[in-house]
């Protein structure tokens, strides 16, 4: 803004409308007085300043403006009608005044004028403006370097104070810094530690991270000076980013030879054991398939001696034994006994077949039960019992084994009933996400929940874990028959499966009997995988 300073107010009106028409901003004063109080309020690039005026002149006015610090640098053009004398012009100089201009103003020289001190102006402005620019920059180079030198200077702080061999490099690989340590491994700044020939180098380990952009972390080998080993360490190089752009690596050496050394030793000693162990494996899977043919053999041998001592006793019993009554309840026992000792020596040969295995598929276990009924229908018509069953999904098993589990079962529920009371039994089967008895039910679950539940005599469930034991019996062989290894049998069977087996009762009330078996086999390995790790 411009301020023009006049007493008459026609040559402040014309100034004015002048400057105004020519785009410029024009403030008037009247008086020397009001012109120093609109400086001391206002800013103006420019003033014209009439020289003659009463009370305080031109001269007057543009030396007090230019005594204060906010003013003293307004160019200011002195106006003159009659003050056209040397030492009036030197005058108007002295005090401050950069032009003078005489009345009657010429319009096209003051308005040169003024736009000469307006472009003086804004290149003034401009250059205080990039000077406080250039100050703030400088101001804040130096922060930043005085903030650098301190970031540094803590860096190498912290890597002096680790326990390891630590250096800094440049963005183009050179050594700038390196810990005390580092001169255990080098002799100097522009040495690098040794490797082995044939190994990975440092170099290459510098390089491939400055290719990367990226922490990278080797395992390397480097010799002490003066020694002859070389010792494991773990060498990782990690960028310190500034402003988008790498500005040094940060590289630290961490020794692992002895943790390297363990490793290997027991890597070793665990070679050793897993050899020797596959080794006790293969020894026991021999061992047990010859003990399992041992049983087979044994027992299916056992039934030809066993054959005759039966067939020859009923013969002596029907030819001699109404002659001799003792004789014949002697022979009795014998053909019981013998008896006895058949089914024996069948479950024998039906446990030791388990173990020889069978091939699985897909399996109709609906099917399976209506056929043990079929074959039951005689016992269950004369014990009088209600058998119940539901739909069981398809399972890929082993058939021959699945009829195995459910004839055992059935008959058990069976042969185990309260005296004058009908056996009531259920077979309820549901599918479940889980290889548990209590597991959630799931219509797509990988797993099948079959539980068969009776009315008849029950048991201590102390004795739990005893049932699933071969040769294991809760009552004697004059209150029910059996051997003792029908239920080891299902055990046996549904672990072959890779299901589970267990049994909930009470005496007088009946039990419950809960298999978990897998829909598909495959579903078992995984189980079994996840278990073993």
């Amino acid at each position: 803004m411009i301020l023009i300073v006049d007493d008459r107010p026609e040559n402040l009106y014309s100034l004015q409308k002048l400057l105004e028409l020519n785009h410029f901003k024009v403030d008037t004063a009247s008086s020397g007085e009001e012109a120093l109080r609109k400086i001391l309020r206002n800013t103006y690039f420019l003033i014209i300043l009439d020289v003659q005026m009463p009370e305080m002149d031109g001269f007057e006015v543009a030396e007090a403006i230019t005594g204060y610090s906010k003013s003293k640098d307004i160019p200011i053009i002195f106006l003159s009608a009659v003050s056209v004398e040397k030492r009036f012009i030197t005058r108007g100089y002295s005090s401050g005044g950069l032009d003078y201009i005489t009345k009657p103003v010429d319009p096209e020289i003051l308005l040169l004028k003024v736009s000469t001190f307006y472009r003086l102006h804004q290149q003034t402005r401009e250059l205080h403006e990039a000077q406080e620019a250039l100050r703030q920059e400088v101001m804040e180079r130096k922060a930043a370097q005085e903030a650098l030198s301190h970031s540094l200077d803590e860096l190498r702080s912290i890597l002096e104070s680790i326990q390891q061999i630590a250096f800094t490099l440049g963005p183009s690989g050179q050594i700038e810094f390196a810990n005390r340590y580092w001169y255990r491994y080098a002799d100097s700044l522009e040495t690098l530690p040794a490797t082995p020939d044939g190994e990975t180098s440092l170099p290459e380990c510098i390089a491939k991270a400055m290719a990367s952009g990226q922490q990278e972390v080797c395992e390397v080998r480097i010799r002490p000076i003066g020694e002859t080993d070389f010792r494991y360490h773990l060498f990782s190089l990690t960028p310190v980013w500034k402003e988008g752009a790498i500005g040094k690596w940060v590289c630290i050496f961490t020794d692992i030879h002895e943790q390297k050394m363990i490793n290997q030793l027991l890597e070793n000693r665990v070679d050793e054991r897993t050899r020797a162990l596959q080794q006790a494996n293969r020894d026991l899977e021999y061992s047990n398939h010859e003990l399992q043919q041992f049983a087979y053999v044994a027992s299916h041998d056992l039934k030809e001696p066993l054959r005759k001592i039966q067939v020859f006793s009923n013969l002596i019993s029907g030819k001699f034994g109404t002659e001799a009554p003792e004789a014949e309840h002697y022979l009795s026992k014998i053909v019981s006994s013998a008896a006895r000792m058949n089914s024996l020596i069948t479950d024998v040969l039906e446990y030791s077949k388990i173990s020889i295995g069978g091939q699985f598929r897909a399996t109709d276990v609906n099917a399976i039960l209506r056929d043990i009924l079929d074959d039951m229908e005689l016992l269950v018509r004369e014990k009088g019992a209600v058998i119940r069953m539901e739909n069981v999904p398809l399972l890929l098993a082993i058939p021959s084994q699945m009829r195995q589990v459910f004839q055992n079962i059935l008959s058990n529920a069976l042969k185990f009933s309260r005296q004058g009371v009908p056996p009531d039994i259920s077979v309820v089967a549901e599918r479940t996400e889980e290889l548990s008895v209590n597991g959630a039910s799931s219509a797509e679950g990988a797993f099948c929940r079959i539980t068969v539940r009776d009315n008849g005599i029950g048991f201590d469930e102390r004795y739990l874990d005893k049932i699933f034991v071969i040769f294991q019996r809760l009552h004697g062989r004059n209150e029910f028959e059996g051997t003792g290894i029908g239920l080891a049998i299902v055990k046996k069977i549904i672990d072959t499966h890779g299901g589970l087996v267990t049994a909930s009762s009470r005496e007088g009330e009946g039990s419950v009997f809960t298999m978990v078996l897998p829909v598909h086999q495959h579903q078992h390995e995984n189980h079994t995988q996840a278990s073993d790790t």
